[in-house]
């Protein structure tokens, strides 16, 4: 069946449109983001149980953005108060209008930018989607998520505990200028488990987890992950530290995705450019890794968690290839970067939520596939490890450094897995020099959507990324 589109937004239309029109006697430009977000979010240990309504994405609120004398401004609401279309107008005035008193009194630099382009569209869309999390039998969801926690636990040797979480959000989004009028709704659920056990006095865990464009229908797929997650973190109670030092390496799609984030993530993220804090910008048409390293970002490059079909500025989602046999081609860019930086917008303009303010952002992030198996991956290697399972990662845009916290390494030597593991291993570089060191790539991919990223401290939005397995070359530790 169809996500159907929020009523409340339904309702909303009309006193926005008019609050826009009325805007527009004002300003040169006046856009409005409406946003009707339900979620719901199951959370299993052998410990707790827990429900929830609030996911990363849940929300309700408008935000107009206006522009006026080369200055773009914002305000957020959730509520209008009673007010009518002219009221809630007149109030906006006397803020915005307050705002620009402030930066006059602090000789504040306004950098003057051009008005966005406003083209004609209209535009519904109901994604498919099995069942909607609003009307899901909760107490069936709390039994199917407890059954698979105590299968993981009994599964696991030394368990300590089994989480299992469950978590699935309902996004209805609305835009509206004096030209445009999109309206989305769609569903994306993500389901985890993580394994905790234990053995003399250590602590070791693994995880794994189900994403994508459907409904709570997706967490039955936890019953099959539980056991690959039980037998993985039983497995890393043995594990050894490696010793430090360059590998050949093979990646797994998670940690090949991992790379593509961290590498090429933020530090094509345009608006960096703008501020000057991005190596990438002085990169474009120059060779940054093997010809097997082509690379793609955008919300239509893959139907996952982070697949929608207008961005928070009212940009239509792309397909944007940013690398392209080694050579970057570009990078991404939200409306506002855009303008300054002379470029077309990519569909990357994205809010933690209503109240927030656009960045560029990631979506899906992806290493095209090669044409390698894995199993002549595993031959070519004469020592070195297939490392498995993302903990964590970071990037200095404007240096090109990479750290990867990754929770396994599977030992290969003579082209043959040894069965021995190491655990955790941290892997550092620069990022040409990694991805110029890919020699294969396998013709699978998977693109994990679990989690989100942050910009600097702040600012969670849902992504995804992933890719083939990768064999490069990287410092280890």
């Amino acid at each position: 069946m169809k996500a159907k589109f929020s009523t409340y937004l339904e309702g909303l239309a009309p006193d926005i449109k008019s609050l826009v029109a009325i805007l527009g006697e004002k300003y040169d430009y006046v856009s409005a983001l409406s946003t009707d977000s339900n979620g719901l979010v199951v959370r299993i240990s052998q410990r707790h149980k827990s429900v929830s309504n609030q996911t990363m994405t849940s929300e309700r609120g408008t935000v107009i953005r206006v522009r006026k004398d080369g200055l773009y401004s914002e305000y957020a609401f959730n509520d209008t108060d009673g007010k009518t279309p002219q009221e809630l107008a007149n109030h906006i005035i006397e803020e915005l209008d307050a705002q620009l008193e402030v930066l006059k009194a602090t000789a504040t630099e306004i950098y003057d930018t051009d008005i966005l382009e406003d083209e004609p569209l209209e535009l519904f869309v109901e994604k498919e989607t099995e069942i909607m999390p609003e009307v899901v039998n909760v107490e069936e969801l709390v039994e199917l998520l407890t059954e698979i926690s105590d299968a993981g636990f009994a599964a696991a040797e030394n368990a300590i505990d089994c989480i299992v979480v469950g978590q699935s959000t309902h996004v209805n989004k609305m835009f509206i200028t004096k030209n445009r009028y999109l309206r989305q709704s769609y569903v994306y659920s993500e389901g985890s488990t993580v394994i905790i056990c234990s053995k003399n006095g250590e602590n070791k865990m693994a995880s794994e987890g189900v994403s994508g464009i459907k409904g709570p229908e997706i967490f039955s797929g936890l019953k099959e992950v539980v056991l690959k997650v039980a037998k993985k973190a039983t497995e890393a109670l043995d594990a050894e530290k490696i010793v430090p030092g360059e590998y050949d390496i093979i990646t797994t799609p998670e940690v090949s995705g991992l790379i593509a984030h961290e590498a090429f993530g933020h530090g094509v993220e345009m608006d960096m450019f703008v501020k000057g804090r991005a190596l990438g910008a002085e990169h474009i048409g120059k060779r940054v890794g093997s010809d097997l390293v082509t690379m793609h970002e955008g919300a239509l490059c893959e139907e996952s968690v982070a697949a929608y079909v207008f961005d928070d500025e009212g940009v239509l989602a792309g397909d944007v290839m940013e690398i392209e046999k080694g050579i970057l081609r570009t990078g991404i860019c939200d409306s506002l970067a855009a303008l300054r930086l002379g470029t077309k917008p990519t569909g990357n303009g994205k809010r933690e939520n209503y109240s927030h303010k656009a960045y560029t952002r990631m979506t899906n992030t992806i290493f095209d596939s090669g044409t390698d198996t894995l199993e002549d991956m595993i031959k070519s290697v004469e020592f070195g490890y297939l490392l498995d399972g993302m903990e964590s990662g970071m990037e200095d845009p404007k240096h090109w450094g990479i750290q990867c916290i990754i929770s396994r390494g599977y030992e290969i030597k003579d082209g043959k897995l040894t069965g021995k593991l190491v655990s955790p291993v941290v892997m550092t570089g620069y990022v040409p020099d990694l991805l110029g060191s890919v020699t294969m790539a396998s013709i699978d991919r998977k693109v994990p959507g679990n989690g989100g990223c942050g910009k600097g401290h702040k600012e969670w939005v849902k992504v995804a990324d992933g890719g083939p397995y990768l064999k490069c070359r990287a410092r280890l530790g």
